[in-house]
């Protein structure tokens, strides 16, 4: 249930913020951003600085690569608009829109490194079963990717999960494909603080 607060619970200054985001962007403010910007003491300030260390923090993984991760954890959890929004934002990370479509729709058969493609099917099964086994990172790590590979994975993997499901309880309004590709534009240049 979409509570109306995320469309009027804002301070002054936000709303100016938001109304100039507005105007330069021509496009609606997605109410990621609202929700971050409701209660920035309980959640938003957390929450960006988590998303952000975990997205644009250093990593062995490419910028690409994360956002990637993102998209796949909002396919398993079919979470409409972090599907959209993170598909757009890898596909000009990579510059390459097929490759992520290639991944979303079969990870097994995806043009992608196989450490790449371990660590997905890692995410995917804790996003589904919320566990993994020492096996399982075994297998990762047989592929060449490093403990820090992982631990970075996860992290991207948990912010997501959490995004996810405030996106869905929250009936995040869905944008239009230039809203992705204008999100997707913003995130790329400003990350995600």
């Amino acid at each position: 249930m979409r509570p109306d607060i995320l469309n009027t619970g804002y301070r002054p200054g936000t709303k100016a913020l938001f109304a100039l985001i507005r105007l330069f962007s021509r496009q609606p403010i997605p109410d990621a951003a609202k929700l971050v910007f409701y209660r920035p003491d309980f959640y938003g300030d957390r929450a960006k600085k988590f998303t952000h260390e975990a997205m644009r923090g250093p990593s062995p993984w490419s910028v690409a690569d994360r956002e990637l991760m993102a998209a796949y954890v909002s396919k398993v959890n079919n979470t409409a608009f972090c599907i959209g929004a993170h598909t757009a934002t890898a596909a000009q990370a990579y510059q390459d829109e097929k490759k992520v479509q290639a991944v979303l729709t079969d990870l097994t058969s995806a043009p992608i490194e196989d450490g790449l493609r371990a660590t997905l099917h890692l995410l995917g099964k804790l996003t589904r079963e919320g566990t993994t086994t020492a096996d399982d990172m075994r297998k990762v790590l047989a592929t060449g990717v490093t403990r820090a590979h992982i631990e970075d994975a996860l992290a991207v993997c948990a912010a997501f999960n959490i995004t996810d499901r405030l996106a869905d309880a929250f009936s995040f309004e869905l944008l239009t494909p230039s809203g992705y590709a204008s999100g997707a534009k913003f995130l790329l240049k400003r990350g995600y603080q």
